[in-house]
């Protein structure tokens, strides 16, 4: 059973249920002061809390989806992935390979043409050499005739970290929520393209282009719109593409908007952060590099390179967002350049989770729509 199961919760919870019915039926038993009496008392006690925490974290990791599996969770996943191309005559099958296509969860309907499609996918890069799955959200309209030769504009959607791709698609509902805005005329159809910024599990390279290490700003910045160019009808302007995340994927959707406004022109990030971290899940990302430390901290890119000629989008939560100051703060900077342009959902109480984040990307989908390229 994989770690985000409904059996594995179910079974978590029947373990906790049983424990506790045992230490009920056992403590009479157990109320003697011999050290095997007071032993059981332990151990009933502690096996019984472990079963609840299990089933605490088991819940809260398909709620928020830290975690995609087992090996994820024990720190395991360290190899990256390599590609196979299965091309009819030994052709190669390109940078974007399509895995599977499925209905779009949550909408109703079965044929393209009315309901859209949702395809697992394999981005290879041809310059970093990076590899990883993908979902594309393909909007109805990408079916139907009369758009056969229209360009669809495109948005990349960015997970946190450690994060999975599926969760945009289950939890924070992407693809449900554009077909809905679209059909009620409140954006324009667009693709989807939603992946996690791990592309070198399970380092954390908060899209950086690490010395000596994953080249991950190039992936997302070059190798990625090439891919999905290649294999889909989209939209090829600068004025055709945004970007958009929560968390770390936040961060990394304002960032390759702000170093890249030639590839993205909009950028949305929800509860981001404004430089990179250094923990122990990152590493060094730098390498001693001040000039590329200095060129991640998103105000200190303001201050002291061009502004550039995007939009950008960034939310907080007055109260419950540890972000809200350094939001603020990020603001009046952009403000000051007189360039780049600045807009911000900003609610009056919320947090770092889906519930807020849910909250606030229909409105950041209709922004994005709003300022992509009309072809």
């Amino acid at each position: 059973m994989g770690l985000t199961s409904d059996k594995t919760l179910a079974l978590a919870i029947l373990f906790a249920v049983l424990l506790f019915v045992a230490t009920v039926w056992l403590w009479p038993r157990l109320a003697r002061r011999n050290w095997r009496a007071v032993s059981g008392r332990v151990g009933l006690l502690l096996a019984t809390q472990t079963a609840l925490f299990a089933c605490v974290g088991v819940a809260a990791n398909q709620a928020f989806g830290f975690y995609a599996s087992w090996a994820d969770l024990f720190g395991q996943e360290t190899d990256q992935g390599v590609v196979v191309d299965h091309a009819p005559g030994g052709a190669a099958a390109g940078p974007l390979q399509v895995l599977s296509t499925g209905d779009v969860p949550g909408v109703s309907g079965s044929l393209p043409r009315t309901a859209g499609r949702l395809q697992k996918v394999v981005v290879a890069g041809r310059t970093t050499h990076l590899a990883t799955s993908a979902y594309v959200y393909l909007p109805p309209e990408y079916f139907q005739s009369r758009y056969r030769t229209r360009t669809f504009p495109v948005t990349v959607v960015l997970t946190g970290y450690p994060g999975t791709a599926r969760a945009l698609v289950d939890k924070l509902h992407y693809p449900r929520t554009a077909h809905l805005l679209a059909k009620d005329g409140r954006m324009r159809p667009m693709i989807l393209v939603m992946l996690r910024p791990t592309v070198a599990p399970p380092r954390d390279t908060e899209c950086v282009d690490v010395p000596g290490g994953p080249q991950t700003e190039t992936f997302f910045a070059k190798d990625l719109p090439e891919a999905v160019t290649a294999h889909y009808r989209v939209d090829r302007e600068p004025g055709g593409w945004g970007i958009v995340g929560d968390s770390t994927g936040g961060y990394c959707a304002l960032k390759l908007a702000m170093h890249h406004p030639g590839v993205y022109g909009v950028g949305a990030g929800l509860s981001a952060d404004y430089k990179a971290p250094a923990d122990r899940t990152t590493g060094d990302l730098f390498r001693g590099d001040r000039r590329l430390r200095d060129r991640a901290d998103l105000s200190w890119f303001l201050g002291h390179e061009p502004a550039p000629d995007t939009s950008l989008l960034v939310t907080s939560s007055k109260v419950g967002e540890k972000n809200y100051k350094e939001t603020m703060e990020f603001i009046a900077r952009v403000q000051a350049t007189n360039l780049t342009r600045i807009s911000s959902i900003i609610l009056d109480s919320g947090g770092h989770n889906f519930n807020t984040w849910r909250r606030e990307i229909p409105a950041t989908l209709q922004w994005i729509s709003g300022r992509l390229n009309d072809r």
